[in-house]
């Protein structure tokens, strides 16, 4: 038992001590890829606020934006202008999302995709690929869940094929939607993708891609883009690195499932507070403007490449590199190891995370990640 004011230590679950690097510690502040601790510690950092930031902490072109908004008012009685604006600007980048609706966290959102693919269908079973949210729809071992809600969601495996055909197909007129995310350690083989589509399509349920982490990071529209996916999914969730950090997220897609929203209840106080409405409007522009998702691409390969040498030079500490350049992260023999591993690196001065996934941003450049390697390299010689 620990005297903390927060049990758990904090509320962000992945944030907690033993998910990281195991050593307690508080941040103060942060700018570009680098934080600082409340010792006064500096490290320079790769989880990147899980993912949530893809232009570097405190840019100021987005502080700008949210300065302006702040100074405006923040939130009021009547929708934003700047709600309408940013759906406009994100149709125009990524056109299926034909019509779309914010919220505040990614959670609400893929829960929000799930609601209104049981509205359009009428249906209740969905089937899930990846991490979706705490919420109890996709939650089904999980303590505090009510056993009829477990009942209705199930596990889809990642990339296989012949499974995936056969889940779908066993719950036929029963099935509501498959939610996945579409790089889940490693990229999705494009019969596995076209499958989801097919099948889907087949029994008639809401194909939803969970792009939460992919969108703004591997393009701007996200794995749907690089991917080049024909058929689109049906819905698309996006959250995290759209705002750079500020709490924002959408789903969006096909206008006639969007229009279920006028016939169920999907709604928040703040979803259409202004600040991280003006954040992802200045985000947007500056991925546009300075080929961020290019930069992330780069950096991203020079990280794997190095991670691959550390792997080949301590073969008896890594048993792998999992991931892809935008979002990887190394495999360790052992637990151990990996904790072991992740604290060295932090007592030199880097937070790696020791499971997937490790981001680069706009504010890594070649010298920051061949330094880190270096690190890495002492961490794991010191292990």
């Amino acid at each position: 038992m620990n005297d903390w004011r927060v049990p758990g230590f904090t509320s962000t679950g992945s944030k907690r001590p033993e998910a990281l690097f195991g050593s307690p510690a508080r941040m103060t502040r942060a700018a570009g890829c680098r934080v600082w601790d409340d010792t006064g510690r500096e490290y320079v950092d790769y989880i990147m606020a899980l993912g949530a930031v893809a232009l570097g902490y405190g840019h100021a072109a987005v502080n700008r934006a949210a300065e302006a908004a702040i100074a405006a008012g923040v939130v009021g009685p009547l929708p934003p202008v700047a709600e309408e604006e940013l759906a406009e600007a994100l149709a125009e980048r990524i056109p299926w999302l034909e019509r779309i609706r914010f919220l505040k966290t990614g959670a609400e959102a893929v829960a929000a995709a799930v609601r209104l693919a049981r509205v359009a269908t009428g249906r209740d079973a969905v089937l899930g690929c990846g991490y979706h949210g705490w919420l109890d729809w996709c939650q089904g071992a999980t303590e505090g869940v009510p056993a009829a809600t477990r009942a209705l969601f199930a596990e889809l495996p990642f990339n296989d094929v012949a499974r995936t055909r056969e889940l779908i197909r066993e719950r036929g007129s029963t099935l509501a939607a498959v939610v996945v995310e579409p790089v889940i350690v490693s990229e999705p083989s494009r019969e596995w993708l076209q499958v989801l589509r097919v099948e889907t399509q087949r029994v008639g349920a809401v194909l939803i891609f969970d792009e939460i982490k992919t969108a703004f990071r591997l393009a701007l529209g996200g794995a749907v883009e690089r991917y080049n996916v024909e058929p689109k999914p049906d819905l698309v969730v996006i959250g995290k690195a759209l705002a750079n950090g500020f709490p924002l997220a959408a789903v969006g897609g096909r206008a006639d499932l969007m229009s279920g929203t006028s016939r169920t209840w999907i709604s928040s106080t703040l979803a259409t507070e202004g600040v991280a409405l003006a954040a992802a409007r200045a985000t947007l522009e500056v991925f546009v403007r300075e080929d961020v998702c290019g930069h992330l691409h780069r950096m991203g390969t020079r990280l794997l490449h190095g991670l691959h040498a550390l792997h080949r030079r301590h073969e008896h500490a890594i048993a792998g590199v999992g991931g892809i350049a935008e979002m990887c992260f190394l495999h360790y023999v052992s637990d151990e190891i990996a904790h072991g591993t992740a604290l060295a690196a932090a007592t030199r001065g880097v937070l790696f995370k020791r499971t997937a996934y490790n981001f680069v941003s706009l504010s890594h450049d070649e010298g920051t990640v061949d330094r880190t390697l270096e690190i890495l390299d002492a961490a794991l010689q010191q292990v």
